[in-house]
């Protein structure tokens, strides 16, 4: 009896535990069917754009969904990640669906820059288990839930369009480390609650709408390795007292708000700092000395009115400057691995001073600190010292003994009498017939009136030289554009295409008033104009209210300068760098092109800028890179760039584009907004509000038209000036 007790009792364990096992593997395979369906109505919503998915994602595929690409499951076939790559040429144009929320292992979903609209489901933000979010470069709109899933550590929803507040239930998300939310519509104050992200390493909240100051509460963020508050309204003094808590900080932008006072001297505490924005505030005062002193591995953007009168430290000129091995935070925090990032710096040419150095890396033994330099280091340093004091005492001792050679000659101005041929023409200024300031244009009155070319007084750069702002008498102001040209060997040649230049008159364009040319300086005198220039004007126009008609007379008044210079002189003039830094402003926003004929001028003479003077990357024509020929079509190219940017919010190269890849700029977004039929998105803020819709598309057409790739195509500058005089508002 009791074998048979024990044999039933065995048969009905073994019963049990197949029957479990059957119910195991039943539930396993119910839940793998639910993974699957959540990927295929996931599938739906993005393929329900023009748009389509990869054909891979499908139940006829014959390929279990843990196969499919892009997809990973656990051990368990659940399905924990989704990541497909970014490619802008492959864009879904179709919307997140809520079906993703069933897909509740999931750690890691990544679809930026795949043209997704619509709201972020509210579902999405149920799934206890997400860890990455990438949804950045979409076109996803609504406002940001209250709460968040707790063990986020990446989320990334920049360059989209989504508007309200940040919600403050971020701060719950203990273990984040990358907050990015850069070119949104986002408003409000920043929560005093991401200080408590402890181990937050990048925050990117730029090109918001975010107001108030700086939180104090982000000091206790002290792994924070990039911040990026740019180009928001935010005001207040620079908050020194947070930032010098932020010691492992190596990338600083607060450029483009509304921060007023003194630069604080603190800063340069901040040893792991390689970048540092501080350009387009209301800053006063001058840059403290020991931030200066950190231009040896730093780089700076600081306004030009900021540079410190009493440094005796060579400034350095604008300059694009890469700063490679700038890590936001290498280690990645799992799939899929994050790389470190790399920024490249490009400043705003002629708004701000770039303070550089050659020597921007982390010194050789990875401590992050300059103070301390090997033995060897140093060896190296005083044996190149002790090379350049050489080379300083011949290069003395060659000068003293020429001038000993040369009889010495009593200066002359331009306008006196003197008794050496040779050392009138070297002091001698030529003003053009018709000029008359009420003051004497002579070599020594413009010397003295720049403070012998000082810095203080330098008004911008470019790519010929830098110019300067210049009072030859009381109340008499004008503009000296010094050339960088050195040496003529074209000399006669060279003067021929000045004086052409100054015979040539239009309203809108600078009048080249007189010259000065020699073997040890040469520069152009122009007419002085107080309203600075159009780029500046583009960087400060979020500050003031600019009507639709001062945007289209200012469009109109370039291209009637540029007509002009195609079809009314002959020979033609070519500009060849029209930008908005080289278009300058009255008080009553009439525009005046300058530097025109300059790189025909420049590569007349035969002068090592030649190969430099061939346009501004991203203005620059892209056959000119090819044939390296250029046409009037060229500066066609250029004023359409321009154009686009003056009736946009983006810049020509705008960093919300970097999702959309190499080669996306201004261009491609208003063709992509053209073709997906949202340009009122293309528009600075308000203009859309302020004029006629049918004008606005066909000037925002216009610009794209100047820049199609067949030159045939393009317009000619007389028939741009046609165009925008039928699109000429009314009350002009």
């Amino acid at each position: 009896m009791a074998f048979h007790r024990q044999r039933t009792l065995c048969f009905t364990t073994i019963a049990t535990l197949f029957l479990l096992h059957h119910i195991a593997a039943a539930s396993s395979s119910l839940v793998q069917e639910h993974d699957k369906s959540a990927l295929l109505q996931l599938m739906n919503g993005l393929s329900s754009g023009c748009g389509d998915v990869p054909g891979y994602w499908s139940p006829d595929s014959g390929v279990q969904h843990c196969s499919w690409k892009e997809v990973r499951c656990d051990m368990r076939s659940r399905v924990v990640a989704i990541s497909l790559p970014s490619q802008p040429s492959r864009r879904l144009a179709g919307v997140l669906s809520p079906a993703v929320a069933c897909l509740t292992d999931l750690k890691v979903l990544s679809l930026p820059s795949r043209g997704l609209r619509g709201e972020i489901p509210g579902e999405l933000w149920r799934l206890r288990n997400l860890e990455v979010l990438n949804l950045a470069g979409n076109s996803l709109r609504g406002s940001l839930p209250a709460i968040f899933p707790k063990g986020l550590q990446s989320l990334d929803l920049s360059g989209n369009q989504l508007s309200g507040r940040i919600p403050p239930g971020l701060g719950d998300c203990s273990h984040l480390r990358r907050l990015r939310m850069s070119s949104n519509s986002l408003d409000g104050f920043i929560p005093p609650q991401i200080g408590r992200l402890a181990e937050l390493r990048a925050l990117e909240l730029s090109g918001n709408r975010l107001a108030g100051g700086v939180p104090p509460e982000l000091r206790h963020c002290s792994y924070l390795v990039k911040m990026d508050l740019s180009r928001n309204l935010l005001h207040g003094q620079v908050p020194s007292s947070i930032l010098k808590e932020l010691k492992k900080l190596r990338f600083l932008s607060l450029a483009g708000n509304n921060f007023s006072g003194e630069i604080p001297s603190g800063l340069g505490q901040l040893r792991s700092l390689r970048v540092l924005n501080l350009s387009s505030n209301s800053l006063s005062g001058v840059v403290p000395i020991d931030l200066v002193a950190l231009r040896d591995h730093t780089v700076l953007l600081l306004d030009s009115d900021l540079l410190p009168a009493k440094v005796s430290a060579p400034m350095p000129s604008p300059q694009m400057a890469e700063i490679s091995q700038v890590t936001a935070d290498s280690s990645g925090v799992g799939p899929p691995p994050h790389s470190a990032e790399v920024f490249t710096v490009i400043p705003q040419y002629k708004s701000t001073w770039v303070l550089t150095e050659a020597n921007r890396g982390t010194p050789p033994d990875g401590s992050g600190n300059v103070g301390h330099l090997k033995t060897m280091e140093i060896v190296a340093i005083a044996l190149v010292l002790v090379v350049i004091v050489a080379l300083l005492v011949v290069a003395t001792i060659y000068v003293f003994k020429r001038r000993r050679r040369t009889p010495r000659q009593p200066r002359r101005s331009g306008t006196g009498t003197g008794t050496s041929t040779g050392t009138r023409r070297e002091r001698e200024v030529k003003v053009f017939d018709g000029v008359d300031i009420g003051a004497s244009l002579t070599y020594e009155a413009i010397v003295r009136a720049t403070g012998n070319f000082n810095a203080s007084n330098c008004i911008g750069f470019g790519g010929f030289g830098a110019t300067y702002k210049a009072e030859v008498a009381p109340g008499v102001l004008v503009a000296v554009k010094r050339l960088s040209i050195g040496r003529q060997h074209g000399a006669k040649q060279f003067q021929a295409e000045v004086e052409t230049l100054g015979r040539r008159r239009h309203p809108n364009l600078v009048t080249l008033m007189g010259y000065h040319i020699s073997d040890q300086e040469t520069f152009l005198i122009y007419n002085y104009l107080p309203g600075g220039n159009l780029e500046r004007f583009i960087q400060e126009r979020t500050k003031r209210q600019i009507g639709w008609r001062v945007l289209h007379k200012i469009a109109l008044d370039i291209a009637h300068a540029l007509a002009f210079m195609h079809d009314e002189c002959s020979p033609c003039i070519l500009h060849r760098d029209v930008k908005p830094s080289n278009i300058l402003l009255d008080n009553d926003f009439n525009a005046y092109l300058s530097d025109f004929g300059l790189a025909k001028l420049l590569r007349n003479s035969q002068t090592h800028t030649t190969t430099s003077v061939a346009g501004t990357f991203g203005y620059v024509v892209p056959e000119y890179a090819m044939t390296c020929r250029v046409s009037d079509k060229a500066d066609v190219y250029s004023y359409g760039v321009l154009l686009l940017e003056l009736i946009s919010d983006k810049k020509v190269l705008d960093p919300s584009f970097s999702p959309y890849g190499n080669g996306f700029n201004i261009i491609s977004w208003a063709n992509k907004l053209i073709q997906s039929g949202r340009v009122c998105e293309f528009f600075v803020e308000g203009l859309w509000n302020k004029a006629p819709h049918d004008d606005l598309v066909e000037i925002m057409k216009l610009g794209v038209l100047c820049t199609v790739e067949s030159l045939s195509s393009r317009p000619k500058m007389k028939h741009v000036v046609r165009r925008l005089r039928e699109l000429r508002p009314p009350s002009y």
